[in-house]
C-alpha cells in the first residue's frame, strides 16, 4: 500500500508539458490587473534608470567641456528625478506584487487542501504525511513566487534588454554589435544545459520531500523512538537523507552556477573588447569619451538582464517539478464521491444491508468476497475475529470510506449508499474510529466538534453519558481547558471518552464503534458501558471491541474470518454452537483468569 515511503523516490504519472504551465495561469488571470500594473511600474522604472548613461554621456561631452553650469545643475537635478522616479515606482511594485504573491499562495493552497478534503482513505494510506505535507508548503510557496514574480520579472527583464538595446544603438551601432555578439554563445550554453538542470532539480526534490517524510514520521513517533532507544538509528537514517539532499543540492546548484558563470564571463569579455576598441577609436577620435563611458554602463546594464534571467529560468526549471507535483495531487481521482445523480439521503431509522459485498483495497487481494447479512433498525452488532480479518473494512464500508468492488449495501431496503450524496449519509452515522485524534484546542470545542451547533448544555450532557464529566470537572478549567495537538496533555483512556461524545453528540440513526474500549481500564470501561446501553437505545450499533467481554450484550454477534461471515448470533447462540466464537470467547476468559461465566 505506501508505495511512497519516505526512503523511496517520488515518481510523477506523466512527463511534464505546457498544459501544466497554461493551466497555471488561471491563478494569474485574477490578479491581471494588478500585475500589469507593477509591471508597467517597474518598466517606468528601468526606463527613468537608463537615462543614467545618457545623462553622464552628455556631462562630459557637453557640459564639462564647454564648463556650461547651467546645463551641468540642469543634468544633476535630471539625473537625482530619473534615481527618485526609479525608487518610487519599485517601491509601489514591490507592494503590490507582495500582496499578489500571498493571494496566489492562498489561491493554490486552498484548492490544494480543498481537494486534499475529498480525496479518500486509499490516498492516505499510500503515501506518508511528510510527502503531502510538503506539497502544501513548500511547493506552493515556491510556484506561487514563480507564477507571479518569476512571470512579472521575466518580461520585465526582456522589456530592460529592449530599451537597454535602444540606447545602445541610439550611442553607437558598431560598439553596440560588438556587445550582442556575445549572446548566441550564451543561448547556446543554456540549450545544453537545460536537461541535466531539470533532471538534477527533480532529483532534488525527490530528495528533499523523503526527509519531510522521515522528519514528519519521526516527530510523530518520538514517544515510540524514546521508548525502543531508537535515537541513534533515527539520527543515522536522518543523516543518510540530509547527505542525499545535500549530494543533489550540491549537483543542481554547480549545473545552475554554470549558466551564472558562463553569463558572467562572456559579460567580462565583451566588456574588455569594447573597451579596447574604443580606447582604440578614442585615439583616432572616432568615438567620444562620454561614448565610451556611456557604452561601458550600457554593456554591464545589457547582461545583467541576461544574468537574471538565467538565474529565473533556473528557478523555472526547479519550479516545474513542484508545479509537477502539485498538479499531479490535484488531478488524484476522487474515487468516493457523489454519483452524478446522487440524491440527499432523507431521515433513516437505520436498518443496513449488505448484498453480495466484494472488497479489496488492491487489484486481486480480496479483502471481503460476497458477504450478506442484514441487520434491523435499531440493532447492536458485534463484530469479531482474528486481526486483519476484516472487521474494521465492513464498518469502513458502510460509512463508504471506500468504494465496494461488487454488490450493494442498503439503507432502510431503498437506499442504495452508491447513490446517496456522502455529507447526507456520514451526518446521520456517529462514527469512532480506532485511532482517536484530539484537536488543539479547548474539551468542550472538540466535543462540540461532532455538531458545530451543539449547546453547552448538550455537551455537558455527552460527556456524562459516556462517563467523561467526572474527570473533565476536576481538570483546571473544566470543559474549557486547552488540550494539546492528539490530546498529549491527556490519558489515552481520556482522549477516547473525550472522542465518544463527539461522535455521540451527533445524534446518529447508525453508531460506529471501532475499538471504542481498548485502551480503557477495566474500572472506566464498566461505567462506559452504562454510558454505551443508554446510548446504542434506539439506534443501530456496530461494535468492534478487542475484549469480547464488552460485547456479550449486543443483539448479534458476526464471526468475521475468511473473507466472509463464519457465523452469526447471539453470544449464548454463539457459546451453544461451540464454533470459532466459542474458542475465541474461552480462549480470552482464560487469559483474564476465567473471571466470568461463559454463558450469562
Amino acid at each position: 500500500m505506501a508505495r511512497n515511503k519516505f526512503d523511496v523516490d517520488e515518481r510523477l504519472e506523466a512527463p511534464f508539458n505546457l498544459s501544466h504551465l497554461k493551466r497555471s495561469m488561471v491563478y494569474i488571470r485574477r490578479h491581471r490587473f494588478k500585475m500589469l500594473l507593477a509591471l508597467l511600474l517597474s518598466a517606468m522604472a528601468s526606463a527613468s534608470g537608463l537615462f543614467g548613461p545618457k545623462i553622464m554621456q552628455w556631462t562630459l561631452d557637453d557640459a564639462v567641456p564647454n564648463r556650461d553650469v547651467s546645463l551641468l545643475f540642469w543634468l544633476a537635478l535630471l539625473f537625482a528625478a530619473s534615481v527618485v522616479v526609479g525608487i518610487l515606482f519599485t517601491t509601489i511594485r514591490s507592494r503590490i506584487m507582495a500582496h499578489v504573491s500571498q493571494q496566489i499562495v492562498y489561491d493554490i493552497r486552498e484548492d490544494l487542501f480543498s481537494h486534499l478534503q475529498k480525496l479518500p482513505f486509499s490516498y492516505y494510506d499510500s503515501r506518508p504525511a511528510g510527502k503531502i505535507l510538503v506539497r502544501v508548503i513548500n511547493y506552493v510557496n515556491s510556484v506561487a513566487d514563480m507564477l507571479s514574480n518569476g512571470i512579472i520579472n521575466t518580461i520585465l527583464e526582456f522589456v530592460n534588454l529592449i530599451f537597454i538595446l535602444i540606447f545602445m544603438f541610439k550611442t553607437n551601432v558598431t560598439m553596440s554589435l560588438m556587445v550582442v555578439a556575445g549572446l548566441p554563445v550564451f543561448i547556446a550554453v543554456i540549450l545544453l544545459l537545460k536537461p541535466r538542470q531539470r533532471r538534477a532539480w527533480r532529483h532534488l526534490s525527490n530528495k528533499s520531500s523523503n526527509y519531510t517524510a522521515y522528519l514528519a514520521e519521526s516527530i510523530d513517533g518520538v514517544r515510540v523512538s524514546q521508548l525502543f532507544s531508537r535515537q541513534e538509528e533515527n539520527i543515522g537514517t536522518l543523516q543518510r537523507l540530509v547527505e542525499s539532499v545535500r549530494s543533489a543540492w550540491m549537483k543542481a546548484v554547480t549545473i545552475s552556477f554554470t549558466v551564472g558563470i558562463s553569463a558572467e564571463l562572456l559579460s567580462q569579455i565583451v566588456f574588455t573588447l569594447m573597451y579596447i576598441a574604443g580606447v582604440y577609436w578614442l585615439g583616432g577620435a572616432i568615438v567620444s569619451f562620454g561614448v565610451v563611458v556611456a557604452m561601458g554602463q550600457y554593456v554591464s546594464r545589457f547582461w545583467q538582464p541576461i544574468i537574471n534571467l538565467s538565474n529565473i529560468y533556473n528557478m523555472f526549471i526547479n519550479n516545474i517539478a513542484y508545479l509537477e507535483r502539485i498538479f499531479e495531487t490535484m488531478d488524484e481521482p476522487v474515487t468516493v464521491d457523489d454519483a452524478a445523480d446522487a440524491y440527499e439521503l432523507p431521515e433513516i431509522h437505520g436498518r443496513v444491508s449488505f448484498q453480495n459485498v466484494s472488497f479489496s483495497y488492491e487489484p486481486g487481494i480480496p479483502i471481503l468476497s460476497d458477504i450478506s447479512f442484514e441487520v434491523e433498525a435499531g440493532e447492536s452488532v458485534a463484530l469479531v475475529g482474528p486481526t486483519g480479518a476484516g472487521k474494521t473494512t465492513v464498518v469502513n464500508l458502510i460509512s463508504r470510506f471506500y468504494n465496494i468492488s461488487d454488490g450493494a449495501i442498503i439503507i432502510d431496503r431503498s437506499h442504495d449508499i452508491s447513490q446517496v450524496t456522502l455529507r447526507s449519509l456520514r451526518r446521520q452515522m456517529g462514527i469512532m474510529l480506532q485511532d482517536t485524534f484530539i484537536f488543539s484546542g479547548t474539551i468542550l470545542d472538540n466535543i462540540r466538534y461532532g455538531r458545530l451547533d451543539a449547546t453547552e448544555d448538550e455537551v455537558v450532557a455527552a460527556a456524562k453519558a459516556v462517563r467523561a464529566h467526572d474527570f473533565i470537572v476536576e481538570m483546571e478549567k473544566g470543559y474549557y481547558t486547552e488540550v494539546n495537538e492528539r490530546g498529549s496533555s491527556l490519558s489515552q483512556g481520556q482522549r477516547q471518552l473525550i472522542s465518544f461524545a463527539r461522535t455521540l453528540i451527533a445524534n446518529p440513526k447508525i453508531l460506529i464503534l471501532d475499538e471504542a474500549t481498548s485502551s480503557i481500564d477495566t474500572k472506566t470501561e464498566r461505567l462506559l458501558q452504562e454510558g454505551i446501553k443508554v446510548l446504542t437505545a434506539g439506534r443501530t450499533s456496530f461494535i468492534i471491541a478487542h475484549r469480547l467481554s464488552t460485547i456479550k450484550g449486543c443483539d448479534k454477534i458476526m464471526y468475521v474470518g475468511d473473507r466472509k461471515i463464519l457465523e452469526t448470533g447471539s453470544h449464548d447462540q454463539l457459546i451453544n454452537l461451540k464454533g470459532l466464537y466459542y474458542r475465541l470467547y474461552t480462549a480470552q476468559s482464560k487469559e483474564m483468569g476465567a473471571l466470568e461465566p461463559i454463558i450469562s
